[in-house]
């Protein structure tokens, strides 16, 4: 059995082996050792392995999904090794071998590799989540990204430059990331797969075949770093179902031009789709969400990690949402409905990778039907949006498999369909009659029963089944000798600890009559599972294509639902760069505030060409960064097609979003948070355009006084004049108020705060105007630091004060700086002149004539490259 174990594990390779004993799944050696200590079970031992005890753990079948999902969300990949013969099968393959039967083992093989982005079953996925899988490759200089939720089957395909790698994978944030073994630029935790797998033509040719087309040209038009990665995406899948492919719809081109692009430091900072410590809560996503459905809270997610850059795309999901806002009537009766709509897109998925159960089938037929009620209800209404015209056809048209699996099915079908019972009566009369002739037989055996008792006398006597005798007669140990007896007609079988069990001619006839007709049920049962599942299969783009209409409708109504609760406004989407917010409200701080029973102290943000951007000062717990964040978001939620959190809203299409808020340090890759904060602010830089929105938040804080005046400064001025991009920086420099005589476009504001009888009062109103002071130590006092080292801290401020005022302080000398643009043409100080640094270093009394000579050679090269 080791031998076989030791090979099964070899090819399992860093996965976990589930190796199937009877009803558990058992673990050897160090995955008995890791499993142990991530699911907290018993660490045994089996016999002995070079003199050394055999570590050994496991679970049982029954409940491994469980298990399973532990490991999982522990960074765990499992095989899955079953047994793929029984022991009597095993016994005939050993005579057929002439090996010894007695020592005849079951064989196994993998069947299965689950992994965090392979997954479909319910127990191991959230429902509210979406579970992508997704490879990147790099082919003649670009990089193909190819991304999968297999629960549902969408695949999306996309060219991404060499610095956006890692923000496409922050939108898309996988649970598994494939790239070919050896690529350089692969991110942290990605597996490595063969070179071989990641071929552009073997990509085609895979998908073609998948979706049975001659071209791939009906579905887009892909590049070849596209189709390496949808090759290297399809052959992981290939490799973890053991050649079992799960559902594949095919692949959709995902433009990255039409969608706002954030990189991760942004997503982070904005807490978009998790809050700083990983979780839903305190999130964007956890403060809007209103859907009654998984699928439509997955597409919400989706929608919010990657915002519209397209003005009609997003004006379609706003008519919308105004659509279900304006009338409340109908958003109410449309959400009751779709809170009884299954899950059809994972059902879906799981009946296609041949996962599927019962009660799959019966979530299809379900969900099938409630869309084809919702698509004739909303059908009735007037003045209907272009957005719901275009998904009305999508919600209908399976009519004869809805009435195939209404016929087919019983109204509650079970999750396993080893007992059978799901199919409904009337579907196979043949069916129905081999029913009838098994509960003829038990009401035998009731009967047999009662007729027992009177011939024996025993009235404890009863018939009873188990796994291992079938149908016997059971008797209390006392009675034991009447049915004992040899002219009594019963067989003694077992005895047990106060009883004995019999078998009867009779009975074993019955019982007989009962296998047979059981057995031969559920093979018909099986049979037409297996038909309704090829139905389902069949129709599986059309059914998909359902689901994803019910998620975008879910959606919208959810949108209005809470636009409606928090009085949210539609936002004006418009072509020129401007920003003006009415009494912009940050919406996770407003709903957090709500539920405390406090009030959140709206302000207004008003960005144009004239006056792009803003320099916010003030003191700590001001509302500086509530400010900063709460615009960064709305700019999000209007672009993700959705209502705003303020009283009206004109926003001009943004297509970068950047925000460096809240820096911290990252260890792992030895980044202190002043290295992370100036790697943030050097991309945007880099990158930010004049269609793009930015937030700063006390850019310069990590270093001295000096050194973060001066870049912030610098940086201020080159947002202003080269990137030219929207932005809110936020400061507590106030000698960077002195740019406002410099630049044209940058307005001064503050957070109002006022002191109150050595109390500090923080209004989070926005002001104009440059801010007098931090309240630094009334900051300090509120948070509790001691009195005597508050004390001590203002009798330094003062004198620091005073030095200030007598030396013109940090800002001395700055009012003669050139402009930004004539300091860029200034030529670097740092920059040596190589001509001059070697006649410097010369010493000419030691020079020899020829060195005298060759020399002049060399400075006569040197000053030619030196005017190149």
């Amino acid at each position: 059995m080791m031998e076989q174990y030791l090979a099964l594990k070899e090819e399992a390779g860093e996965c976990l082996l589930f190796y199937r004993m009877g009803d558990f799944f058992e673990l050897f050696f160090d995955d008995a050792k890791v499993a142990a200590g991530v699911l907290d079970i018993a660490l045994t031992s089996r016999g002995e392995q070079d003199g050394e005890p055999v570590p050994m753990c496991g679970v049982p079948v029954h409940s491994a999904e469980g298990y399973l999902a532990r490991l999982i969300k522990a960074g765990c990949r499992v095989a899955i090794a079953e047994q793929t013969e029984t022991p009597d099968e095993a016994r005939q393959r050993a005579r057929r071998e002439g090996s010894p039967v007695s020592k005849a083992l079951v064989a196994r093989d993998i069947v299965r590799f689950v992994t965090a982005g392979t997954l479909t079953e319910d127990a191991l996925l959230e429902p509210r989540r979406a579970n992508l899988l997704a490879a990147a490759c790099e082919v003649r200089g670009i990089i193909g990204l190819a991304a999968i939720d297999i629960s549902t089957g969408r695949m999306t395909l996309e060219e991404v430059a060499h610095g956006s790698v890692d923000a496409a994978l922050a939108r898309l944030s996988p649970s598994e990331v494939i790239v070919p073994e050896g690529w350089e630029p692969a991110p942290a935790g990605a597996i490595a797969r063969p070179k071989t797998d990641f071929g552009s033509d073997e990509g085609e040719a895979r998908l073609k075949s998948i979706h049975k087309v001659a071209t791939l040209d009906g579905f887009g038009s892909f590049s070849r770093a596209m189709m390496a990665a949808a090759g290297g995406l399809v052959a992981y899948l290939d490799h973890a179902g053991r050649g079992t492919l799960p559902l594949l719809l095919p692949p959709v081109v995902q433009g990255g031009e039409r969608h706002m692009a954030m990189d991760a430091a942004t997503r982070s900072s904005l807490e978009i789709l998790a809050a700083q410590d990983g979780r839903r809560e305190g999130s964007l996503l956890a403060a809007i969400d209103r859907c009654v459905t998984g699928a439509g809270a997955r597409q919400l997610a989706e929608d919010l990690g990657a915002p519209l850059y397209d003005s009609a795309g997003i004006e379609e999901r706003l008519a919308l949402v105004r659509f279900f806002h304006e009338d409340p009537l109908l958003r109410a009766d449309l959400r009751g409905v779709l809170r009884s709509v299954p899950d059809i897109g994972r059902a879906l998925g799981r009946i296609v990778s041949a996962r599927g159960s019962p009660r799959d089938l019966g979530q299809v037929r379900d969900g099938l039907a409630e869309s084809r009620r919702l698509r004739d209800h909303l059908s009735a209404q007037p003045d209907r949006p272009a957005l719901l015209e275009s998904l009305l056809p999508a919600m209908g048209g399976h009519g004869a498999l809805v009435d195939l699996l209404q016929r087919a099915l019983v109204a509650s079908p079970p999750t396993s369909r080893d007992q059978g019972g799901f199919v409904a009566e009337g579907f196979d009369a043949a069916l129905d009659e081999l029913r009838a002739t098994s509960g003829n037989a038990r009401r035998a055996i009731a009967a047999l029963e009662a007729r027992y008792r009177e011939e024996t006398g025993v009235e404890r006597l009863k018939i009873k089944h188990n796994g291992v005798l079938g149908y016997f007669v059971e008797v209390p140990s006392k009675h034991a000798d009447t049915l004992m007896a040899p002219d009594s007609g019963f067989t003694h079988r077992q005895t047990m600890a106060g009883a004995v069990r019999f078998n009867s001619l009779q009975l074993h006839e019955e019982a007989g009559r009962i296998s047979e007709a059981g057995g031969r049920a559920l093979a018909a049962e099986e049979a037409h599972f297996e038909e309704l599942c090829e139905q389902v299969a069949a129709s599986r783009e059309a059914i998909a294509a359902t689901a994803d209409a019910l998620a975008r409708i879910d959606v919208s109504a959810g949108q209005a639902e809470r636009a409606a609760d928090g009085n949210w406004a539609r936002p004006e989407i418009m072509d020129e760069a401007c920003l003006e917010i009415t009494a912009g409200r940050h919406p996770v701080v407003e709903s957090a505030l709500a539920a405390s029973g406090g009030r959140f102290v709206p302000n207004d943000c008003t960005l144009a060409p004239d006056n792009r951007l803003w320099l916010i000062g003030g003191p700590n717990m001001g509302g500086k960064s509530t400010f900063l964040r709460q615009n960064a978001l709305i700019v999000l939620l209007a672009q993700a097609g959705g209502y705003v959190p303020a009283d009206a809203a004109r926003i001009g299409l943004v297509d970068r979003l950047f925000s460096r808020v809240g820096a911290s340090d990252n260890l792992a890759r030895g980044r202190s948070t002043f290295m992370v904060e100036m790697v943030e602010t050097a991309a945007i830089l880099s990158q930010a355009t004049e269609r793009s929105f930015v937030i700063l938040d006390e850019v310069g804080r990590g270093t001295s006084t000096y050194d973060g005046l001066a870049l912030a400064w610098a940086v201020v001025e080159a947002v202003h004049e080269t990137n030219r991009s929207r932005c809110l920086f936020a400061t507590h420099y106030h000698e960077l108020s002195r740019l406002a005589d410099s630049c044209d476009a940058l307005s001064l504001h503050h957070v109002r705060a006022r002191e109150w009888k050595g109390d500090l009062v923080l209004l989070h109103e926005l002001a104009d105007g440059p801010a007098d002071r931090s309240y630094g130590l009334a900051v300090a006092k509120l948070a509790g630091v001691p009195q005597g080292v508050v004390k001590r801290a203002k009798s330094v401020l003062d004198r620091l004060e005073k030095g200030r005022a007598e030396t013109g302080g940090l800002a001395a000398g700055l009012g003669d700086l050139p402009l930004f643009a004539a300091a860029l043409a200034q030529p670097d100080a740092d920059e040596s002149d190589a001509l001059r640094d070697r006649l410097d270093a010369l010493d000419v009394d030691s020079l020899a004539p020829r060195e005298a000579l060759d020399l002049l050679y060399d400075l006569k090269r040197l000053a030619g490259e030196t005017k190149d």
